[in-house]
C-alpha cells in the first residue's frame, strides 16, 4: 500500500484496487513492539510447589528467556486460571508450564482455555500416590483436543528445556 499526502500534508493510506483497506490485527501490532514481556508463564496450584517450579525459572533465566511465576489453583480459583490462560497470548506469552500434584487439574484447565503449548509438571507431595504417579497419569491422560505435554515427576527443569525448544 502506498502513501499520498492529503491537503493537510498528513500521510493517508491509499485504497488498493477494489476499494479494500488492509487491516492488521491487534496481535500483529503487539508483535511488532519491542517490549520486555515474558515468553513463558510458570504456574502452580500452591505456594508449596515453588521450590520445584523455581527450577524451571532458573533454567529459563540461564537461557535468557523472560518468564513469570504465578500461584493459582484450578480448584480454589478456577476463574483466575481461566482468565490467565485466555489472556496469555495477548500478553506475549508463547508457552505455559503448569505444575500440579495429586489430581493435577491445573495443566488441563490451562490447556482448555488457551491454544498455546502447555507443559505439565507432575508434582509429588506428602499425600501423593506412588511417588507422584497420580499426578503423572492425570496430566498425561488429557482428553482429545486438550493437549498437554508431560515431563517427569518433579522435573520442572526439563519443562523449561522443552519450552526453550518450542520457542526455537
Amino acid at each position: 500500500m502506498s502513501e499520498t499526502l492529503d491537503p493537510r500534508d498528513e500521510p493517508v493510506a491509499e485504497q488498493p484496487q477494489g476499494g479494500q483497506v488492509a487491516q492488521t490485527s491487534v496481535e500483529e501490532e503487539f508483535a511488532a513492539l519491542d517490549v520486555d514481556a515474558p515468553l513463558v508463564g510458570i504456574v502452580m496450584g500452591s505456594k508449596s510447589d515453588m521450590p520445584v517450579m523455581e527450577k524451571a525459572a532458573r533454567e529459563l533465566d540461564e537461557r535468557g528467556i523472560l518468564n513469570e511465576i504465578r500461584v493459582m489453583s484450578a480448584h480454589r480459583d478456577p476463574d483466575t486460571v481461566a482468565d490467565y490462560a485466555k489472556n496469555a497470548r495477548m500478553r506475549g506469552l508463547r508457552v505455559i508450564i503448569a505444575g500440579a500434584g495429586l489430581a493435577a487439574a491445573l495443566p488441563g484447565v490451562v490447556a482448555a482455555h488457551t491454544d498455546l503449548p502447555v507443559i505439565g509438571v507432575p508434582l509429588t507431595s506428602a499425600t501423593s500416590v506412588a511417588g507422584g504417579l497420580d499426578a503423572l497419569l492425570a496430566i498425561a491422560q488429557m482428553p482429545p483436543g486438550v493437549p498437554v505435554a508431560c515431563v517427569g515427576v518433579d522435573n520442572a527443569k526439563n519443562a523449561a528445556v522443552l519450552a526453550a525448544r518450542i520457542l526455537g
